[in-house]
């Protein structure tokens, strides 16, 4: 789905804007949205990369740039995140200079569905909330399979909607009503968290998810589950 059903517009501009658009607020409201679960499950991520002692690493959809800050703690690698939104890698670039991580992490416009690097170049991909605002999901997903190199594994963190039916009666029951009540009280673009609510619930996610991954050429995918399932962390190796 795209962020405004009614434009003739192309999700990717609509997706492109939308994140301009709330930039400045997007880590405060994710924090409130989550009650900062973001933070833990991103240090999953870091904990996951760790162990598989990546030199080269590229996180896709980087926004204000999170997890690529997290991988910088990651000795000898080289992190670049990348990200359609200026903005977005605007509040990213001004973490990297609190943080003194400007040797081993830096930002650039992007294009997950047209990546500009070599085949076979980055032992490590990671994409954090970032693949439902794919305008192409296969084709985005296939880029990251092709910038891998042989061993490369890809880790991604998405939203899902949880398997039992009475934990998804009270998720669907808490974002329909504490989701659009926060947005109201601190967004300015309120419908920037319909989409983004809207978007999380039509994902396939779980095995579904599994299924698409594979179809582009991924072998081993594991699957692991969230608070409750609200959440998946998916990791795929080439």
């Amino acid at each position: 789905m795209k962020p405004n059903q009614k434009s003739q517009s192309p999700k990717k501009n609509q997706v492109q804007k939308m994140f301009d658009s709330i930039s400045f607020e997007y880590d405060l409201l994710n924090a409130i949205m989550t009650f900062n679960s973001h933070k833990r499950w991103k240090k999953n991520i870091l904990n996951i990369a760790k162990k598989l002692k990546p030199q080269t690493a590229l996180d896709i959809a980087t926004g204000t740039a999170d997890i690529a800050i997290n991988l910088g703690a990651i000795s000898n690698c080289e992190v670049i995140g990348v990200d359609i939104s200026e903005q977005m890698l605007n509040v990213g670039r001004e973490k990297i200079i609190k943080m003194k991580l400007g040797k081993s992490v830096r930002l650039e416009s992007g294009d997950a569905e047209n990546l500009n690097f070599k085949d076979n170049y980055f032992d490590l991909v990671t994409i954090g909330f970032g693949v439902r605002n794919f305008q192409d999901l296969e084709k985005g997903l296939s880029e990251s399979f092709r910038v891998l190199n042989a061993k490369g594994t890809l880790i991604i963190l998405e939203t899902s909607v949880p398997e039992n039916r009475i934990i998804k009666l009270f998720y669907s029951i808490f974002t329909r009503t504490y989701i659009p009540t926060m947005a109201m009280i601190f967004s300015k673009d309120k419908s920037a968290y319909n989409y983004l609510l809207n978007s999380a619930e039509l994902f396939p996610s779980g095995t579904k998810f599994k299924d698409i991954l594979k179809s582009v050429g991924f072998r081993q995918v594991q699957i692991k589950p969230k608070l409750f399932g609200s959440s998946t962390i998916y990791i795929a190796t080439k």
